[in-house]
């Protein structure tokens, strides 16, 4: 792609450095240029500008790679959630190389999860870990490190026992918060070095909403087109690293109501009825145009007080299906017994599939005693 950093294109490091005095870093900066004018930037006569072109092309040209090369390397092109059921859904867990976003209402534990992620991440390849860094950008400032190391000793009580491997794992989780929208992108057009330099195995967004939908008022013109465009960028940067480095990429959404249509949802039973209503439902948000830009899509949501459910609205592997799911101290816990005939294999448009979210709930509160003053 031609985002790519020309020092790992196969040009020099003398080269480059020239080259970065005209502000020519990256293969496409390179190929923007015409021959003429890159043999002057660079010094160079003119067939060495021109064979510079030609070895930064064939450098950024995505690889040629067949079925079978996918179907013999399955195993490698998973990360393991730690979650069995979710995990035989997906085919091994989550994708390597491509994007996977989880959406929901705020309490639902999408943070929980990611944070669960990243530490299964920094764990060997023996526990089922990348036994590698995670780069985690978060731009809601909902990250907590006591959260982490707490969820770490819970979740692998044995492992954590030595204090030097919790010291290590928390050392590999690299945070960034980057609270606008130009700080977002200026951390990506970094994140190559940054992966490289952090051993990242794991990318984490946390979230793509936040910052864009606090910039962008798409009710004025030209705003949604804006924002489309940014998050068209935002999307190919990150797909371009997933699959140069082979790594998983998870993106967190938020919600939104879509207004002025009734949908069936068939997963929701007759307590549900309230939900289905003529004035419209609560979706992801960002819109259908960004639900094609990630490759699987959980939705986590409300089941009652205290249970919640993941939802896989969309995966190229797994059918649509419903798990139930508590949060605890070592994070998201699956309930016991799912039974894999039960899930439901009846979705919808993963842009307008309808999200559930807290109403309703009764809670049955002790009354206070009677003052006796």
């Amino acid at each position: 792609m031609g985002s790519k950093k020309l020092r790992r294109s196969g040009v020099s490091a003398d080269l480059c450095e020239r080259l970065k005095r005209h502000q020519l870093e990256t293969c496409q900066d390179v190929l923007s240029v015409t021959q003429v004018e890159l043999s002057r930037l660079a010094g160079l006569s003119y067939p060495a500008a021109l064979n510079l072109q030609r070895l930064v092309s064939k450098a950024c040209a995505p690889a040629v790679i067949t079925a079978l090369d996918l179907w013999k390397r399955k195993e490698e092109l998973c990360f393991s959630t730690s979650l069995p059921a979710l995990d035989r859904l997906l085919h091994g867990g989550l994708p390597r190389g491509a994007l996977t976003e989880v959406t929901g209402p705020s309490g639902c534990g999408k943070t929980q999860l990611c944070m669960m992620l990243s530490v299964l991440a920094t764990l060997p390849k023996s526990l089922g870990g990348l036994d590698s860094g995670v780069i985690y950008i978060d731009t809601e400032s909902a990250f907590s490190a006591e959260r982490l190391v707490e969820m770490a000793q819970s979740r692998f009580p044995e492992f954590f026992s030595v204090k030097e491997r919790l010291l290590e794992m928390a050392a590999r989780v690299h945070l960034f918060r980057e609270l606008t929208c130009q700080d977002v992108l200026k951390r990506l057009e970094r994140l190559e070095e940054d992966i490289i330099a952090c051993r990242a195995g794991l990318v984490i967004l946390d979230s793509v909403a936040s910052v864009v939908r606090k910039e962008f008022d798409t009710s004025l013109p030209g705003n949604l087109t804006h924002r489309s465009n940014f998050l068209g960028q935002e999307a190919a940067v990150l797909k371009y690293l997933s699959q140069e480095f082979c790594i998983p990429v998870v993106l967190t959404n938020q919600i939104t109501t879509h207004v002025g249509e009734k949908l069936h949802c068939p997963q929701w039973n007759q307590t549900d009825a309230s939900f289905e209503e003529d004035s419209g439902f609560v979706t992801a948000a960002l819109g259908n145009t960004w639900s094609h830009s990630v490759n699987t899509r959980l939705i986590v949501q409300y089941e009652d007080s205290e249970r919640r459910q993941i939802v896989i609205a969309k995966s190229p592997v797994a059918p649509f299906a419903v798990l139930s799911y508590t949060i605890q101290k070592e994070g998201i816990r699956l309930e016991e017994n799912m039974n894999p005939e039960s899930f439901s294999n009846r979705g919808t448009d993963p842009g307008l599939q309808p999200i559930r979210v807290r109403t309703g709930f009764i809670f049955n509160l002790p009354q206070a005693a009677p003052s006796t003053c």
